[in-house]
């Protein structure tokens, strides 16, 4: 049987505390991209937080769009 590997990101909220984490590993089959990515994001003049699993350049175009329709919304 062959291992999966992929990416957790968790959210809390306690009252009106929130937080948001994940890793920062970018990984293509078994081969490592990158080390550092920044997988959770402030958008919206950092009034919204999100967080992405998966593919990283879709991800980041899925920010670009979700902050394009926050700012169209007026959040």
């Amino acid at each position: 049987m062959k291992d999966f590997h992929s990416t957790t990101v968790i959210g809390l909220r306690y009252k009106n505390k929130v937080v948001m984490a994940g890793d920062g590993q970018v990984t293509y089959g078994d081969t490592v991209l990158k080390t550092k990515a920044k997988k959770v994001r402030k958008l919206y003049d950092g009034k919204v937080l999100a967080g992405f699993a998966g593919a990283a350049a879709d991800a980041f175009t899925l920010f670009e769009r979700f902050e394009e329709k926050l700012t169209d919304a007026n959040g």
